[in-house]
């Protein structure tokens, strides 16, 4: 279960990764000042500012009326690269206080998204639990603080919440990552919560506190993994209680590599180091990702797919490291040469046999296309060896 943090106080001291209410919080804050049209029970934004927030604007926007420490015109950034329609489905879902239940390969930014969305929303995205297969019914419902409860006894002030008692006190949203790998009885505990909107506390019978019930605003993003069917399948029960959003792949190679490019860039920023990957490496490298994802090269070659998930998340994870090499040991060695080798590191995950299909696509789509003189793909060509050593 991961801790709770309070919107509206921003940490202090740098940290690898911002929320997105910290991240974006000057954005949020001009979107909700931009749209004052009907907004939901408990909402920060309007649906259509939510939508905004994530996709992006597209251009500047200007505020109706000045406000007291807001610029007056703000480019909303995108994102999340996918349909818009998705998005707005998503929203509407949420709007109606349903859960959302966002499922696809793995690294197609579900959690991303789900991010985004309640920070949008509720302006919280740390209301979290993490599903695994010692994921418990209490960290879906409250514990105990143990010292107080055995000096008082089971008090108000002993119960100590959980992420998902959090949002319903205060009409948030709580999200639950993977919630296929959470056991059955796990996930019949969340049945009850979305059915009832509330959580009996029955160790405090006949006080104000034996149940809490959902504030206005209150719902559930959960997350599943379509390639690892996780612990358990979710029950049908569970499955009614739920709006499906399937999370695809980027399907355009330009959106993909600017995106790699933004995602890596914004890591060797946080370390304090410039970003000098050329295009072309980074095109070849998303070219590679997707032609090994997708079973074809993007000329319609076949190309036997490794049993790894070829996802953007690990092609932006390449990409910084390409960027990092680069940066801390300038000269030593061009990207693209280190490029063979961080594919077979990649590819290698799940079965080690799978170095002979990413050789299978050397000698096929690499060899091609260095014999339609590409000279980055010549030079890919070249370095086949460090595949076969």
């Amino acid at each position: 279960m991961t801790a709770t943090q309070q919107s509206g106080s921003p940490r202090t001291g740098p940290r690898q990764v911002e929320p997105a209410e910290d991240a974006h919080r000057e954005e949020l804050a001009f979107l909700a000042a931009f749209d004052d049209g009907p907004k939901p029970p408990g909402w920060r934004l309007t649906p259509r500012a939510a939508v905004t927030f994530v996709m992006g604007s597209g251009g500047a926007l200007a505020l109706p009326r000045p406000v007291a420490g807001l610029p007056a015109r703000l480019l909303i950034s995108p994102k999340f690269v996918g349909e818009r329609a998705l998005v707005e489905r998503a929203v509407v879902t949420l709007a109606g206080e349903r859960g959302l239940l966002l499922v696809g390969e793995p690294g197609t930014a579900k959690s991303m998204l789900s991010e985004l969305l309640a920070a949008a929303v509720s302006g919280n995205s740390g209301l979290v639990v993490q599903g695994t297969a010692g994921t418990t019914e209490d960290q879906l419902r409250y514990g105990w603080n143990y010292a107080l409860l055995l000096a008082e006894g089971p008090s108000p002030r002993a119960l100590v919440p959980s992420p998902v008692l959090t949002a319903m006190r205060t009409g948030g949203v709580v999200r639950v990552e993977e919630i296929t790998r959470c056991l059955p009885e796990v996930q019949d505990a969340l049945v009850s919560i979305l059915s009832d909107r509330r959580i009996a506390v029955p160790e405090l019978s006949g006080t104000d506190a034996s149940a809490v019930d959902a504030a206005p605003g209150f719902t559930v993003i959960a997350t599943a993994n379509l390639r690892d069917r996780g612990v358990s399948e979710m029950s049908a029960a569970l499955k009614r209680r739920f709006n499906f959003e399937a999370v695809g792949p980027i399907g355009d190679l330009a959106a993909e590599t600017a995106l790699v490019r933004r995602q890596a860039g914004a890591a060797l920023e946080r370390v304090g180091a410039p970003f000098a990957v050329d295009d072309v490496v980074l095109e070849a490298l998303v070219t590679a990702f997707r032609d090994l994802r997708n079973g074809v090269s993007e000329e319609g070659w076949a190309v036997e797919r490794p049993s790894t998930v070829m996802s953007t998340a690990e092609a932006v994870s390449v990409a910084t490291s390409l960027g990092l090499a680069d940066a801390y040991f300038p000269g030593d060695r061009d990207p693209l040469s280190l490029l063979p080798g961080h594919l077979l590191g990649v590819v290698r995950k799940d079965d080690p046999g799978d170095a002979a299909r990413l050789l299978g696509y050397w000698d096929g789509a690499v060899r091609r296309r260095a014999e339609s003189g590409a000279r980055a793909w010549r030079r890919l060509w070249e370095l086949r060896d460090v595949l076969d050593s």
